[in-house]
């Protein structure tokens, strides 16, 4: 029976569990895609940016992240490919996932942060460690999630922001919001420019070839058909143009051009005691490589993703709730060093979760996929959440993730692989928070045991391919702090903070992975008197290695952030940011150094 067969069977079997409950659910007015986020995390540590807190950040996701998580970012200069290591993992364990869709590239298993422009969402958070049984392939150390919400109430708002700042940077980001409770509209578009000509400290050399500019826009549409039945459609485009910068040793002459298109179609109604729901998604990236950015020869790639999900909510009594998720999608990849081809994969997932007593709840899930490309285990997630005290709470959470093999790892024409095997991977977390009346605070213990890790080497005849090689253990502790005060009338001070030590060994050499540091500092102040607030971000970095012996390595680096806000109007505000404020000089990849200080002017408009 094929991959589709199956699917449909186990479809038709569950619409029929519809019929017969009683109690109605209605949805909810303020919705937003991705419900597992909300509703199967409890046992996870799960960090919610808001949407100041985006804003305050500049447009680069990197930097948002970079600033407020304990995520490393492996970035090829300023506004180059930026690339996360979440617990020590490689790129591609990290998962992006777009309104519930994992959205990481086809063809390389990434996703660049440098191509995600944050304004453009209405919240974006980080859930730590795996979550494969949920969202499937990549989600390994971690995974970003990027939400539109849905508002179903009477308001009408507009926000415009314009950034100007050194190298020639400007930033212009426009979001209308206009809803009723039948309708809900929201457009946002954010265009991006930079000459990233900025000089290299102590030196008489300067950032070449470093100009970039993107453009991104996302719609997203609501209609309230009635109290139990909705329909939203999310849209998201991104056209961007790089000039790849060189090192300090080799110049670069090279452009990338990428486009990449996302669109969610979401059709949602209750029944009694059921919520069912039916996701039709298409998404597409595209990019061009120019060795030379004034010949007109390039190299190309492309892929298309066609998903259908469909989600059956069931609440089987007031404390328990369980969902069980059936997707099918097919991607075909091609490009002119790939050779074409496509996949399909069928998968069924099972949520269930128990809030036992005030004092304890307990969650699982259940993922299995079905397809001809590889062999796929079944993967799980089992956790705890326990409240021994009133305001102390511990959670255990035990998983198995994976990740598949890209259409680079499969197809490339000078040396894919058709014979991997998914990267695979055990993880154990145990995570501790303590919320106090001004304070909160957590620890997390974690350990995470992959296999089958895929790392492209050169074999017998001197020809790189991709083979399943090291075993490799990431295990270390999380820090996080948050504290709103309030010093005397009008004076507000708000602090967070978070800390990482993380150690990524390969087992067979004993030596920690490349550019992944032991140790990573992150704290933002703000203090708010009447219409003015002042901050100060401050991120420390350790030293990284940059050889697989050891033998070479990039210092530590501390990079701190300081601005000030000036509300003139109820509608207008004027900023002022000090980036590097000391100066720092550093390197996040070798020979490729960032710039000195520099400075943004902000002026946002809310109607």
């Amino acid at each position: 029976m094929t991959v589709r067969n199956y699917f449909l069977l186990l479809l038709l079997l569950l619409c029929q569990s519809i019929l017969g409950q009683k109690d109605t659910i209605v949805l909810q007015e303020v919705v937003i895609a991705d419900t597992y986020l909300q509703k199967y995390s409890s046992t996870k540590t799960v960090t919610n940016l808001n949407d100041s807190i985006i804003r305050k950040n500049g447009s680069s996701l990197t930097s948002l992240l970079n600033f407020n998580s304990p995520i490393y970012f492996k970035e090829n200069g300023l506004g180059m490919v930026s690339s996360p290591s979440f617990r020590g993992t490689t790129a591609q364990q990290t998962a992006v996932i777009w309104n519930g869709i994992n959205i990481n590239s086809q063809l390389n298993g990434l996703t660049d942060f440098n191509t995600i422009n944050s304004s453009n969402f209405n919240s974006i958070s980080i859930r730590a460690g795996g979550g494969s049984s949920i969202y499937g392939s990549s989600a390994i150390g971690g995974s970003i999630h990027l939400n539109n919400q849905i508002d179903f109430q009477n308001l009408f708002s507009n926000q415009l922001q314009l950034r100007y700042g050194s190298f020639n940077t400007t930033n212009l980001n426009y979001i209308v919001n206009a809803a009723t409770k039948k309708i809900s509209t929201q457009f946002s578009i954010a265009r991006n420019h930079s000459d990233n000509d900025y000089k290299y400290l102590d030196t008489e050399l300067k950032n070449e070839n470093g100009a970039f500019a993107n453009t991104s826009a996302a719609l997203n549409l609501g209609y309230r058909i009635n109290s139990n039945s909705s329909l939203k459609f999310y849209s998201h485009f991104f056209d961007g143009e790089r000039h790849f910068s060189g090192t300090l040793a080799a110049p670069s002459k090279s452009k990338y051009d990428d486009v990449t298109t996302r669109n969610l179609l979401e059709f949602s109604t209750s029944y009694k005691k059921t919520i069912s729901t039916v996701r039709l998604a298409f998404l597409t990236e595209s990019y061009r490589y120019f060795e030379d950015k004034d010949q007109s020869e390039y190299s190309f790639g492309k892929s298309e993703t066609a998903l259908f999900k469909y989600d059956l909510g069931y609440k089987i009594t007031p404390k328990i709730s369980g969902n069980v998720v059936l997707d099918y999608n097919q991607t075909k990849g091609f490009g002119s060093d790939l050779s074409g081809n496509s996949r399909q994969i069928g998968s069924a997932v099972v949520l269930m979760r128990h809030q036992v007593s005030s004092r304890f709840l307990y969650e699982f899930n259940l993922r299995k996929e079905i397809t001809t490309s590889y062999d796929s285990p079944i993967l799980y997630s089992i956790g705890t959440q326990l409240f021994p005290f009133k305001k102390y709470t511990i959670k255990f959470n035990f998983s198995k993730n994976f990740r598949i093999p890209t259409f680079n790892d499969l197809y490339w024409i000078q040396g894919g692989n058709k014979n991997l095997r998914p990267e695979s991977a055990n993880q154990f977390d145990v995570i501790q928070e303590l919320k106090l009346k001004k304070v909160q605070l957590s620890v997390t213990g974690f350990y995470n045991k992959i296999i089958d890790l895929i790392n492209w080497r050169p074999n017998d005849t001197g020809l790189w391919q991709p083979i399943n090689t090291n075993k490799v253990q990431t295990y270390g502790v999380e820090l996080g702090m948050n504290s709103d005060l309030k010093i005397a009338e009008n004076h507000l001070v708000k602090i967070n903070a978070t800390y990482g030590y993380t150690v990524s060994e390969n087992q067979l050499t004993k030596k920690q992975l490349i550019y992944v540091p032991y140790h990573k500092f992150t704290s933002n102040l703000a203090y708010n008197y009447q219409k003015t607030t002042f901050f100060v971000n401050c991120l420390f970095n350790g030293a990284v290695f940059t050889s697989l012996d050891n033998s070479y390595r990039l210092k530590e680096y501390t990079v701190v952030n300081s601005g000030l806000e000036y509300q003139f109007f109820k509608w207008a505000e004027l900023g002022f940011q000090v980036n590097n404020l000391f100066n720092e000089k550093y390197q996040v990849v070798a020979q490729r150094p960032f710039p000195g200080r520099n400075y943004t002017v902000t002026v946002n408009f809310n109607l």
